[in-house]
């Protein structure tokens, strides 16, 4: 351990079983002349990459920064070709360990990662399986990179942990209560260094930045006959409050409302709920723990993670991860700029994408459904498409969804989501990708409620068959 570092700050941090890990990566990449970091491309990957860029700096590490959409052999072959001795992965690495180790002679790989490892062993790994911590609900990628920033900073760097948060929500990690298990001591320490609030409040994606009746309109998790996806039932349901919801002709947003105002609209919404019918276990989902950036300026994108976590999807799914990775670091001018033009993009392809699969269908087999967007939809985006789809326009939201999109070179992209309530009965959508597309002749993997893969183009029947079979031993 440097002798620069609190060593007691260290091991009193968010995650003590990851500590010994944590200082050898440390240690490792103090000792390098440089270092070349590698990250994956979504809110998690961008906002792993932006952690450590920010800890190598302060460290007086030099490193050069690149993305990668898929950790595949032909990209750690460009990697070993650089000049770099030491490599660092965020947010992939350990499910690629039996191709990465085969370059050790060229670079000595450093990994902070939460995914599946592959059956290799590396000297520098710091993943929250190795440790029995959860890494598909747990800790995040981004929160394997603060981690290892808090051992190569200390207390100084517990200001990165609104980041860590950002990219735990963007994985899906905030579940039915918010953030749990190793999380909660990387929110603890965000709380307390000042960069992040943690509240009650309407989990409706859309508080910041959407007006009223949007809000509601979209809020496709919540299905509430009459409201989700009716634009005019949404401004009815609104109008016959008696609130003041308008502001010089305009409607307010949710982050306007007083305390008052805001109770009475979600005891409202939740009588309606309960008058149409819905499940008392979605009633109740309607409000939970949610997350704010304090530093960020309120009723915008980076005020609340969630959203934060969208813009950041709409940059590099598009090419531009380092716009969403400027974005990170602070960059509030032609960066931002740049990423909200890409966010109204990547909406409006989400928007078009949702319509698709609602006028196309699905195709439902005994234990999963699926559509096949080939064209249609960006192979980057067709996972987000598919996840948004379940429970709307004949979707079913009891069953795991699987999407394919045409990914060029004769191979296809495949999306698999599912929902914390399956994956609570035995659903791990890691294993159904990873050994379906093995079966074909592909290879997948990921978490237990989202994962992904890529297979040839004529084995898409065979996948399905595999998956289904597969998914329907879990449950």
């Amino acid at each position: 351990m440097s002798a620069d570092v609190d060593t007691d700050a260290v091991a009193s941090g968010p995650v003590p079983a990851l500590t010994a890990r944590a200082a050898a990566c440390a240690d490792r990449l103090r000792a390098a002349d440089r270092v070349l970091l590698a990250s994956h491309i979504d809110a998690d990957g961008l906002t792993s990459a932006a952690i450590a860029s920010r800890a190598l700096e302060r460290a007086g590490i030099r490193f050069e920064t690149t993305f990668e959409k898929q950790l595949d052999r032909a990209a750690i072959e460009r990697i070993a070709r650089t000049s770099y001795d030491t490599v660092l992965f965020t947010d992939f690495g350990s499910g690629q360990l039996d191709v990465i180790t085969e370059f050790e002679r060229e670079f000595t790989p450093v990994v902070a990662d939460h995914h599946q490892p592959a059956d290799a062993e590396t000297e520098y790994h710091l993943n929250p399986l190795l440790e029995g911590i959860d890494g598909a609900a747990e800790l995040s990628g981004a929160g394997a990179s603060y981690v290892l920033g808090r051992a190569l900073g200390g207390e100084a760097n517990r200001d990165l942990a609104g980041l860590a948060v950002v990219g735990a929500v963007g994985d899906m990690q905030d579940g039915d209560g918010g953030l749990s298990g190793a999380n909660e001591g990387i929110v603890r320490e965000g709380v307390e260094a000042g960069v992040l609030a943690e509240e009650t409040d309407l989990l409706l994606y859309g508080r910041q930045t959407r007006p009223l009746p949007k809000l509601l309109e979209y809020a496709s998790e919540a299905r509430i006959p009459g409201i989700s996806n009716d634009e005019a039932g949404a401004v009815s349901f609104l109008a016959d409050l008696d609130l003041d919801l308008k502001e010089e002709g305009e409607w307010r947003h949710w982050v306007d409302l007083t305390g008052e105002e805001r109770r009475t609209l979600v005891n409202a919404l939740m009588r309606h709920a309960i008058s149409r019918g819905v499940p008392a276990d979605r009633i109740n989902a309607l409000v939970g723990t949610t997350y704010v950036l304090t530093d960020e300026t309120p009723g915008t994108e980076l005020r609340d993670v969630s959203e934060f976590s969208t813009l950041l999807n709409a940059t590099a799914r598009y090419e531009r991860a380092d716009v969403g990775l400027a974005v990170c670091l602070g960059d509030r001018g032609p960066a931002l700029d740049r990423a909200r033009r890409l966010l109204r993009n990547h909406r409006r392809n989400l928007s078009e994408g949702l319509q698709w699969v609602k006028t196309e269908g699905v195709t439902v087999e005994e234990n999963v459904q699926w559509f096949d967007a080939g064209s249609r939809i960006r192979e980057t985006i067709v996972g987000i498409v598919a996840g948004m789809a379940v429970g709307s326009g004949g979707v079913r939201h009891d069953l795991p969804i699987i999407a394919f999109a045409d990914a060029g070179d004769g191979e296809v992209k495949v999306s698999a989501r599912g929902s914390h309530a399956l994956v609570r009965q035995g659903l791990d959508l890691s294993v159904v990708m990873r050994e379906a597309s093995q079966a074909v002749g592909g290879d997948g993997g990921g978490h237990d409620v989202a994962a992904g893969a890529t297979i040839p183009a004529s084995e898409r029947e065979a996948f399905v068959d595999h998956s289904d079979r597969i998914v329907g031993e879990q449950l």
